[in-house]
């Protein structure tokens, strides 16, 4: 899927810039943008063209949603199923299950969470209900002043998704998340920065070049092997019951890197230059990826 509908998939110099392109409809999601999204986060995290992500929307939003205008079901699920948790579970999963039950914004969610490149949001406007919970997989949320959030699910009587009861918690703290689970408002860039939810707010005129520049801080002159490591050893240990796992973890990943981008690192520090670092994302180290081993 290399051309898309909804979104578009614009490379430079190691960033890829990924923007929500619905701008009529605010970026409203629907099935097709999942669906692409899913597909870009998934080409993006093996294409060695690219380093590092950053997220926008076009126009005056970033996403006010899911499109409730569609006609049936408007998350795209099928109703004339009965599902259970043990459908969910089974391996692989169904069609039946996989396109009609499970749930559009956690599918993108997890292919945030899988992928071995740094994802950056910037937040240009509004992002409600999906349009907030898609941002929290994001290793960074840079803001508008114009930004304005909201997980406003209590409001249309259903529950929060895109794995959001997970992320949230852990990037604002239980009360946090449940009083913006519970209260369903929309708050404002200020508000967002204060509870830690976004990392900084800026002029709409400033905000993608900011965002861009802070990007390509986290990976020039870094190692994509290492950089991809760093991301996915802190998303999964920092959740293992005891810290034993994370060093059997930490002990493959010091041992391969070291023979690997590794040696060009510390021959490039005494040599005091930039590394030439060859190693690549799409080629990682045999033990990865552990969590399937």
């Amino acid at each position: 899927m290399n051309e898309y509908d909804t979104i578009r998939y614009e490379t430079d110099a190691g960033l890829l810039r990924l923007t929500l392109n619905r701008p009529d409809h605010l970026n409203a999601f629907t099935v097709t943008m999942a669906d692409e999204l899913e597909d870009a986060y998934r080409r993006a995290s093996s294409d060695d063209a690219v380093k590092v992500i950053v997220v926008t929307g076009a126009g005056k939003a970033f996403c006010a949603g899911m499109d409730l205008s569609v006609e049936g079901n408007v998350f795209g699920l099928d109703e004339t199923l009965s599902p259970t948790m043990a459908d969910l579970q089974e391996r692989p999963v169904r069609d039946e299950i996989e396109h009609g039950v499970r749930d559009t914004g956690g599918r993108v969610a997890l292919a945030m969470f899988d992928c071995r490149k740094p994802i950056v949001g910037a937040i240009n406007g509004a992002a409600v209900g999906v349009g907030a919970t898609m941002t929290l997989p994001m290793d960074f949320r840079l803001a508008s002043e114009k930004a304005r959030m909201g997980f406003v699910f209590g409001r249309l009587g259903i529950t929060p998704e895109a794995c959001s009861t997970w992320f949230l918690p852990q990037i604002v703290g239980m009360q946090q998340a449940l009083e913006w689970f519970y209260r369903a408002d929309i708050f404002d860039a200020q508000t967002a920065l204060e509870k830690g939810l976004v990392r900084s707010i800026h002029a709409p005129e400033e905000l993608m070049n900011a965002a861009c520049t802070f990007a390509r801080t986290l990976i020039t002159d870094r190692s994509p092997v290492s950089i991809a490591l760093i991301r996915q050893m802190t998303l999964r240990n920092a959740g293992q019951p005891h810290p034993r796992m994370a060093h059997d973890v930490d002990s493959l990943a010091m041992f391969y890197t070291s023979i690997g981008d590794g040696k060009e690192g510390v021959e490039a520090f005494r040599e005091k230059r930039a590394p030439r670092f060859t190693g690549k994302a799409s080629a990682m180290p045999p033990f990865y990826p552990w969590q399937e081993s």
